[in-house]
């Protein structure tokens, strides 16, 4: 049986666990929005506005922080008049990124800004770059955030909303290198400088603008970017065009072409997914230290704001609408991620899941035929984990004996923690990769005393388990009463593919 120590030191604090490493997104594609978030006004499940009640209760059980919209590739053919006024008169379009459908328009900015009011979360509006002009996005921040008078807060006012909303978190475009404009970094590096210095900040609403940035270990795009804002090596403080960097990293178990499927995968497509999910840590590193050089204090963070797993559509389902199952494989990709976002809290300033409903890695699955919501298995990893949020990170020092396995000549650690405090408790994430094998764990924790731990569990009888309308707890979590205290160490054993969650206050 595989053996392993992780020393915790209680006393040495780590940087800030950001809230917004738990982050979501929530696109104009498939039925994330429309079936999803949004069910209209006229719909028999229990609504506000149009705002489905019931998705909104599971997600504020979440704490969720931010909710990043319209897109994704959406938001680069997106054009924001379209989607304010009277929702009979709106213009529909075309959705030619996903599926070729036609979009009503009917949820736009103001459906937007009520849905996060309703979750407590803080928005994070991606504007257009690609098909859009400078003028559009500053008027649409013009829109959302301005008090007193100008054109656009007669518009807004005109259109229901007196007050200005606080909009904080602000996308320069996505994905500039691909759906968004195909475009070389130096070039986009430009948009990016020009973009941002007409995206202003109006009376009190300080505006944290997010660069599109890379792809997986484009970090000649990082590099471009940051050499925009700051030179090689010095330390002078970067300038402030924008105060984030994004980079998009989807985890695959086969090629781009034939990704495989959600439900239907062995042993070997299993272990290739978590080599894929622990590359992760490989790229933010990448990213990091580019940064690093440039912007040695920190200033400008970088952002996540695409992760989760990739796999072809459900059979049967429109290709474009990206609907795929979740399985316990998935929950472990998540709580790998976790651990690994964690540890990249000093420059990691925002991470956002693809997507909140119904689309890839989605938290929430709403089944159009009984309106019944199934809560996935990684919707359980973050409830599990929401007590990182905002929390200071400790380091967690793990070695240990048959701790690792090599797929396909890459090392893959198949045990992975993290941890932290916040309010006198303590927090340890721990996962066990292994698909077969439970793993013998201590923790050993120095530097302070801690009371009586409380443990739960997320597992499952196979990886390919997953929830249904009709068999919610088929993954869901558990009491574990496998964790033993003494003389300052807590022993457990964690049985195979399972998650596991500790908790004890510190005295």
């Amino acid at each position: 049986m595989p053996r392993a120590i992780a020393v915790i030191n209680l006393d040495i604090p780590g940087p800030t666990i950001s809230r917004h490493l738990y982050g979501h997104f929530a696109e104009h594609l498939g039925r994330c929005v429309y079936g999803g978030f949004w069910v209209g006004e006229d719909s028999p499940i229990p609504n506000e506005g149009g705002i489905r009640l019931d998705v909104v209760e599971a997600l504020r059980a979440l704490h969720i922080p931010n909710l990043r919209w319209p897109g994704g590739c959406f938001a680069d053919e997106y054009h924001w008049r379209d989607g304010v006024g009277p929702r009979v008169e709106r213009p529909r379009m075309v959705n030619t990124h996903w599926g070729n459908v036609e979009e009503s328009n009917h949820f736009g900015t103001h459906e937007f800004m009520a849905l996060c009011e309703l979750l407590g979360a803080e928005p994070y509006i991606n504007g257009n770059v690609g098909s859009g002009t400078v003028r559009e996005m500053s008027e649409w921040i013009e829109y959302l955030t301005r008090d007193g008078d100008s054109p656009m807060v007669r518009l807004r006012k005109a259109n229901g909303r007196e007050e200005p909303w606080r909009v904080r978190y602000w996308g320069v475009g996505n994905e500039t290198w691909g759906c968004g404009g195909n475009m070389r970094a130096e070039y986009s590096a430009d948009l990016a400088r020009q973009y941002a210095t007409y995206c202003r900040d109006h009376g009190d609403n300080k505006l944290y603008r997010i660069a599109s940035g890379a792809s997986d270990d484009d970090y000649k795009w990082t590099e471009t970017l940051m050499q925009q804002i700051s030179c090689f090596g010095c330390e002078a403080t970067p300038k402030n065009f924008f105060q984030g960097i994004s980079v998009h990293h989807y985890t695959l178990a086969g090629p781009w072409e034939s990704k495989g499927s959600a439900l239907d995968f062995d042993r070997d497509d299993y272990y290739r997914t978590m080599v894929a999910a622990q590359r992760t840590d490989k790229i933010l590193t990448g990213h990091s230290r580019v940064m690093d050089v440039y912007d040695p204090g920190r200033t400008v963070g970088l952002v996540l704001d695409e992760w989760g797993t990739w796999w072809d559509v459900e059979p049967g389902t429109n290709p474009g609408f990206l609907y795929q199952q979740n399985t316990l494989r998935d929950a472990l990709v998540a709580s790998l991620h976790f651990d690994i976002l964690h540890k990249h809290a000093a420059r990691l300033h925002m991470a956002n899941i693809a997507q909140t409903v119904n689309v890839l890695q989605a938290v929430i699955l709403a089944d159009p035929d009984s309106d019944a919501l199934v809560l996935t298995p990684t919707y359980h990893v973050f409830e599990m984990n929401k007590g990182h949020q905002d929390a200071t990170s400790l380091a967690v020092h793990l070695r240990g004996e048959g701790i690792q396995r090599v797929v396909d000549g890459v090392e893959l650690a198949t045990v992975s923690a993290s941890a932290s405090v916040k309010d006198g408790s303590l927090l340890v994430s721990v996962t066990n990769l292994d698909a077969d094998e439970p793993a013998e764990l201590v923790i050993d924790l120095r530097g302070a005393a801690i009371g009586e731990p409380h443990a739960r569990l997320l597992t499952a009888g196979r990886l390919q388990d997953h929830n249904t309308p009709g068999g919610q707890s088929s993954v869901a979590p558990r009491e574990f009463d496998g964790v033993k205290a003494a003389g300052g160490n807590l022993a457990l054993t964690v049985p195979p593919h399972t998650f596991v969650t500790i908790q004890a206050p510190v005295l």
